[in-house]
């Protein structure tokens, strides 16, 4: 009699379950919708939509993953965007009901609000380079240049007098190495290398290696450093952060422009709060906001080294201009080019209305 009891009960039990009306899937919307673009510096208002017949306990917003407000409804989060670092920034809604909750996403693109301001370079003096050096990294310090050439084979690290060009020390890279962008960081000089997932360490009095090392992406173009961190392009329109102790990823910038995202960044150096970059077979140089990767300005070099003056077999497709580096105590911006016959000290200056519409 007890057993039937208990069946009943658990019968009985069952059948309410069965009666219980399923609860609804409920669909969310969010705004703005995925990759809107802001490049005026507006706030961008995010909210969650939902059925009239829907009541959520809270919803919280999420940009980047950090936390920006919570609503009990379907009132907007402002975003403000003047601040934001370029490119892609992640929305992430959590609509929480009954100890549950649902994710609704979406992205927003953000752009400087301005378009770069056009300077050009004047002319202030040259120094001799060797012109078998495939220039991809550069460097200044108390009178002698850091270089970095590539070329599978013929890749090495340089310490090379400004004045005369000597090459004074020199240690190759292992010839299955391609080398590309270098930093000097105290007493040490770190080298990437193209394709290959490899950095290298050198001893900066010596040139000898001292570590070698993994890198975070299949591609390591320029790099540079601003004493807390370094910077390394990766031939896109992003520049990774790396920890200038150990050399693991800590972050990244993106580049942009007030139209699109620059890519094929090069050549890097961190100048008084800014980044230098070359653009990859343009005779262009950047100038970035180091912490939203806004370009703030761009000078054009095609006049350097003009065409008609170059040999007639020299490859410029090539051969492009690259090379940044900057002496700090003297103030002096160097620039070059891959197995170009000059280093060149230049000065900016603003362009004029007339010179900035060429």
């Amino acid at each position: 009699m007890k057993n039937r009891s208990i069946l009943l009960i658990t019968a009985i039990a069952a059948l309410a379950f069965s009666c219980k009306p399923k609860e609804e899937a409920v669909t969310f919307t969010i705004t703005p919708s995925v990759n809107y673009g802001e490049r005026d510096g507006k706030p961008v208002n995010t909210h969650v939509s939902y059925p009239a017949s829907y009541s959520p306990d809270s919803i919280a917003y999420f940009l980047d993953g950090v936390h920006i407000g919570s609503k009990k409804d379907s009132s907007a989060v402002t975003i403000k965007t003047d601040t934001l670092r370029c490119g892609s920034r992640f929305i992430t809604a959590k609509v929480y009901k009954g100890g549950k909750s649902q994710d609704v996403t979406t992205s927003i693109i953000i752009m400087p609000t301005r378009m770069p301001t056009r300077y050009r370079f004047k002319l202030i003096k040259k120094f001799p380079h060797d012109t078998t050096a495939f220039t991809e990294g550069l460097s200044y310090l108390d009178g002698y240049l850091y270089e970095s050439t590539g070329g599978l084979g013929h890749s090495e690290i340089r310490k090379v007098e400004l004045e005369t060009g000597k090459v004074v020390q020199r240690q190759k890279l292992d010839d299955k190495y391609t080398g590309t962008g270098s930093v000097v960081i105290g007493d040490k000089i770190v080298v990437f290398t193209q394709k290959d997932k490899a950095g290298f360490v050198f001893d900066k009095n010596t040139l000898k290696q001292v570590k070698q090392f993994n890198y975070v992406d299949s591609v390591a173009w320029g790099a540079t450093t601003d004493g807390k961190k370094i910077y390394v392009g990766n031939s896109s329109n992003r520049v990774w952060l790396l920890d200038p102790n150990d050399y693991h990823k800590t972050g990244s910038i993106e580049i942009y422009d007030h139209e699109a995202p620059v890519n094929q960044i090069g050549e890097l150096e961190y100048i008084d709060g800014k980044i230098y970059a070359n653009i990859f077979d343009y005779d262009t140089m950047l100038i970035i906001n180091s912490k939203t990767g806004a370009v703030e300005k761009a000078i054009s070099f095609i006049e350097l080294w003009p065409g008609k003056e170059r040999p007639k077999k020299f490859e410029g497709d090539k051969n492009v201009f690259n090379g940044i580096a900057w002496d700090a105590k003297g103030k002096r911006l160097f620039v070059t080019g891959k197995k170009w016959p000059f280093i060149y000290q230049v000065e900016l200056v603003k362009a004029t209305m007339e010179e900035a519409q060429h």
